[in-house]
Order: C-alpha cells, then structure tokens, then sequence
C-alpha cells in the first residue's frame, strides 16, 4: 500500500506541473510581430478578420500577446459597441412680452392667438396696452419644433438697476398645461469698474415647445432683448464591423448555396453582391454548426439591384442575429428569378475586437493565435487598468500586426529550449501514463490475491 500511495502522489504533482505550464509561443500555430506606438505601458491592437479564420475558437480565447522573452503578458480582449455620441443644438427662441395687472396672479388677464399650426402670432393682455396697472410679469419663449430636450436658457437682458432677478420657470407643450422646472436667478452687478454677471439658467434636460419666465418682483422683471435655449441629443453610431473576403459558394440542385466557414463565428451580417442589375431576390437565410443536421433559421429579407432616382439602388445584406455559426445556406425564392447568377459570393460580417495588454520584458512584441487547448486568459478591462474609465482609452498606446500571420520557423537560438521543452511535457505524460499502468497492475494483483484458496 505504501506504493500505491507514492505513486498516486507523483501522479498528482505531475498532473499539477501540466496544468500550471504557462503557455509558450510555440504553442500556438500562427505568430506576427507588433510595431507599437505612442504612450505605453497599456497598449491596443485591432484584430483583423484574418485573426478570427485562423483561431480554433471563436471567442478568440486562444489569443495571446507575448514579449521577446517568450513571457505570455496580460491583456483584456473588448469587442466593440455602438458608439454613442451627446450632439449639442442651440435653438433661438422667439419671445413675447407677458403682461398684468400688478396686483394679478400670474397668468390671469392674458389672452393667446395662434394660428392653424400651433405657432404663435401674438400675445395681448386682455386689458387695454395703455393702462396704467398693467405692468411686465414675465416673458413667453418658443423653442420651435419642442424635441431638444433643454438643459441651459441664456438670456439677453437689461434692467432698469443692477441687483439680482429671481423667476420661476416653467413649460408647456399646448399652452394650456404648465409644469414646473424650477427657478433660477439673474445677475448684474457693477462697483469700482469691476462687473459680475449671470446671464445663464440650468434646467433640467426636458423637452418642451414653450416656456414661460416669471418674475418673483413684476415690478423689476427684466426686459429680454434675446434668449438662446441649448441642449443634448444622444446619438448612436453604427458598431465597427470587420468583413471577410468574398467567400465562394456551393450551389445545390434546388437553386440554393452554400458557404462553410473556418470555424464557428457569431455572424451579425452578410453581403451578398448581386452580378446583374434589374433583379430583385426574396431569400431566406438558415445556419448551423457542430456537425448539427438541423438547420436554424436566422433571416428573411429581399436583395436587390434596381433603378431608382439618381442612379442604383441596391439592398446586398441582411441582419443576422449575431448566433455561432460555421455554416450557412440562402434559399432564394423562385418567384423572384433568383439571384441572376449560377452562383453566388457572401462575404461575413462580424463585430470588430481589439486587445489591450500591458507590456513588459523586451521588444518585440508578438501576437499569437491558434490553440485548440487554450484556455481564455483574458482579464476585465477594470481589472487590467486600475481605474480604468472609458476616457483612458484614447490616449493609450496602439499597436498594429506587422506583416501576416505566419507559422512559426525553427529559430536556431531557441530551437533547442523549445525541444527541450517538448520532451520535458513527452516525459511527463509517459511517467503518468506508466503510473497509471502500474497502479492497474496492483489492483489486479491484489483481487487476485483475495480470491478464496480451493
């Protein structure tokens, strides 16, 4: 029994000391050099599409940045998103006087006209313009169309005396229903040749077509000479995508095509270039991977290559919904003439990934891909950069393949180390697989030996 035990001991670290093994560059089947540049130490490359047909896998968890010294460095793998963009709009509001009687409460004895649209011709008191009581209580602003949701009032103003103005703000998409959004406060103030001046209101981010300014004191409200409403619209841009080449097709006897891919990608769209004009193809898209029989639907739409106003216009890609696939097949409708071809190219859209990593140890740098036992050694990007904020990104160093992806060459400095290397995990394998035969060989003796004696 005490051999038993040393043997499954030994099996154990051995089994520990392979897991452990840290990858080497010559573990992975295609290598190229990076070229960086600007500020380090965190540095991003984009990874082209040639990256992805050469992986074993295509979460791309088989890529690895490595320095001179064969040192595997830590890096985060980001796949990219919709930008999102904030677009500032000024708009120049028109602005009426709103008159009352002083005494009034805000609002009352004033009467509106507007015109068939909505837009706003005039604005009267209900009293006669002449009469003494009447005084100016606020100002009514107009935005225009009311969809710029507005986070800043900037007013042209004069008043009879320096000091503060303080009015309530609030606003109306009908002129019949107000709401709230706050007060704010003018300033003017002049001493010994020095000026301090607030001309701006914040308000709080919302859209409306009017607003209306009241001013706590009617008697000082200010007269307006301009206002200028501003705001922010968020504005999404298209995700960055990477295309393969046009990939070639099999057609089959139904009047469908084709396409097998290097491995299974999470597609999100595919072009599919019409060859003749004036056609028009109602198709249906379906895929599959793993060897699966069963092909799953992903998308219906129509091709097309028409004349329009202006010139061509044409419609060669569908959506797809971004699901692994390693195959895919088109089924054009027949009753559209198909795709005006014997056959067909389909070129596969994907979205873009980069790599940040941290660089250390010697130059140059090196990417590597393709290990079918790899395992993901990619790190949060909060992880990798302590505080990281989206910010940082920009000013981070890039880095960019330097020539194609090439299979490693026997490198005469290093060729030894890495037999050496080979044989040491060959070495480590037979000694475990021998210690399994050997502990097969004591549980057969010992059933033998506990098999009754005739």
């Amino acid at each position: 029994m005490k051999l038993k035990s040393l043997v499954l001991l030994a099996a154990a670290c051995l089994l520990g000391n392979h897991a452990s093994a840290a990858p080497a560059p010559a573990d992975f089947a295609n290598r190229v050099p990076l070229e960086i540049s600007g500020n380090g130490p965190w540095y991003r490359v984009q990874l082209p599409i040639e990256v992805l047909f050469t992986a074993r896998h295509g979460d791309l968890r088989d890529v690895r940045i490595f320095n001179a010294e064969g040192e595997a460095l830590p890096y985060s793998l980001r796949t990219s998103a919709a930008s999102e963009k904030e677009v500032r709009s000024e708009v120049q509001a028109r602005i009426f006087p709103l008159r009352g009687a002083s005494g009034s409460a805000a609002g009352d004895n004033l009467k509106i006209v507007r015109s068939t649209t909505g837009t706003i011709l005039e604005i009267t008191p209900s009293a006669p313009a002449q009469d003494p009581q009447q005084v100016l209580r606020g100002w009514l602003l107009e935005t225009g169309s009311g969809d710029l949701p507005l986070d800043r009032l900037q007013l042209d103003w004069t008043a009879d005396s320096d000091g503060f103005q303080r009015l309530r703000v609030e606003a109306s998409d009908d002129l019949e229903h107000w709401r709230s959004l706050g007060e704010g406060q003018l300033a003017r103030l002049d001493f010994n040749g020095q000026r301090i001046e607030q001309n701006a209101i914040a308000l709080p981010g919302e859209s409306a077509r009017y607003l209306r300014l009241w001013w706590e004191s009617p008697q000082q409200a200010a007269k307006l000479n301009g206002a200028t409403l501003s705001g922010s619209r968020s504005s999404n841009g298209p995700i960055p995508m990477l295309w393969s080449a046009p990939l070639a097709a099999k057609a089959d006897a139904n009047g469908g095509f084709s396409w097998s891919l290097p491995l299974a990608l999470p597609v999100e769209r595919v072009r599919i270039p019409l060859a003749q004009a004036n056609t028009l193809a109602p198709v249906a898209l379906s895929g599959r991977h793993d060897g699966n029989v069963q092909w799953t639907p992903l998308a219906r739409g129509v091709l097309y290559r028409l004349p329009g106003e202006g010139g061509e216009i044409t419609q060669e890609e569908l959506e797809l919904p971004g699901y692994p696939v390693s195959q895919l097949r088109l089924q054009p409708d027949a009753r559209g003439g198909g795709l005006g071809g014997s056959t067909a190219n389909l070129s596969i859209g994907v979205r873009a990934s980069e790599v940040v990593f941290l660089a250390r140890g010697g130059q140059p740098y090196q990417l590597a891909v393709g290990s079918a036992s790899a395992a993901d050694g990619s790190l949060p990007l909060s992880t990798l950069v302590p505080g990281f904020e989206p910010g940082r990104l920009s000013a981070m160093g890039e880095a960019h393949l330097k020539g194609g992806l090439q299979s490693p060459v026997a490198e005469t400095q290093d060729a030894q180390p890495r037999a050496d290397g080979r044989w040491k995990r060959y070495g480590l394998w037979v000694v475990l697989l021998a210690g399994v035969g050997l502990l097969g060989l004591m549980a057969l003796s010992l059933l033998r030996s506990s098999r009754p004696q005739n």
